[in-house]
């Protein structure tokens, strides 16, 4: 059936996009770039982020879905760097994880991934980095009970430079299963559904997957509280509203600007501004289905 269906006049322009629709597209997207890019820069030149000093003015977008990469330069800069180091839970395709561009960078670290079609594509893309064991790559659905074994096995570094969560629901707790863990600079998803005053964290359920809610992660205010209680600093949070920034306090000094609290720090939840999946729709549908799988896969 499907062979005489391709054989029909004019079939394969039904599911094939025209040249004109390609440019449209194409148009569009251009389009929608921009508009983000003069969004941005039209929040850069409001009260807030007047300090020049202001981790937001050093947001740049390499590998990373948003303007990490940048953030993440600059904070390394002021602090400094140990074993260059890092560790990223939850990193998806490679290509848009938070530490792809310390890799490229001659950084040596370790991805943690569920979903075995990512873990595909981070073998063929990472192959020259993951046979020199530059990069190590672990397939596993991280939870509270596996999270410190498996870094563990990996002869991570306690002192590392950079860890990166992001798994979604139960990103707190993994956090606090990992402890003995001291890296300079913590990378973590926060839920910016909540108001920056707000301590809210989602019960802890091993099993349990992003349910395309609200009902995820941990407000900003509870990681912050969660860092004091580790030794850590709140010092920013990406214009999007997805990830927070927290140095270690021995090293964090007078290198940031405050307010370094929830509120002085807080980003609202900008999905719009995602720069890789063009509509939050998308984004979002595209994230559930990503966690569906690890959840799947790793049963």
């Amino acid at each position: 059936m499907r062979l005489s269906l391709r054989s029909l006049p004019g079939f394969r322009r039904l599911f094939k996009p025209s040249h004109e629709e390609r440019t449209r597209r194409a148009a569009q997207e251009s389009q929608r770039r921009v508009q983000q890019e003069l969004y941005l820069l039209h929040l850069l030149q409001t009260p807030r982020y007047a300090n020049p000093r202001h981790l937001a003015h050093f947001e740049a977008q390499v590998f990373s879905q948003n303007g990490e990469d940048g953030i993440i330069a600059e904070i390394m800069r002021r602090v400094g760097t140990g074993d260059r180091f890092f560790v990223e839970i939850g990193a998806g395709h490679g290509i848009e994880a938070n530490t792809a561009y310390l890799l490229r960078k001659g950084w040596e670290g370790v991805w943690v991934e569920a979903d075995p079609r990512a873990v595909r594509s981070i073998q063929t893309q990472f192959s020259a980095e993951l046979e020199t064991s530059q990069l190590r790559l672990i397939q596993a659905f991280v939870t509270r009970e596996n999270a410190a074994a498996l870094l563990t096995r990996e002869r991570v570094p306690r002192e590392l430079d950079v860890l990166s969560i992001d798994v979604d629901r139960n990103t707190s707790h993994v956090w606090r299963a990992l402890s003995a863990f001291r890296p300079r600079l913590l990378v973590i998803e926060y839920n910016a559904s909540f108001p920056p005053s707000d301590e809210w964290e989602v019960p802890y359920d091993p099993d349990a997957v992003w349910d395309e809610s609200s009902y995820f992660g941990a407000s900003l205010k509870s990681l912050e509280r969660l860092g004091a209680e580790r030794g850590y600093v709140l010092v920013a949070c990406e214009r999007t509203g997805l990830n927070a920034f927290l140095v270690r306090a021995d090293l964090a000094g007078d290198h940031f600007p405050g307010p370094l609290t929830a509120e002085g720090c807080y980003e609202p939840p900008r999905y719009f501004l995602t720069r890789e999946w063009g509509h939050p729709r998308r984004w979002v549908e595209a994230r559930l289905q990503r966690r569906r799988t690890w959840a799947s896969s790793s049963r």
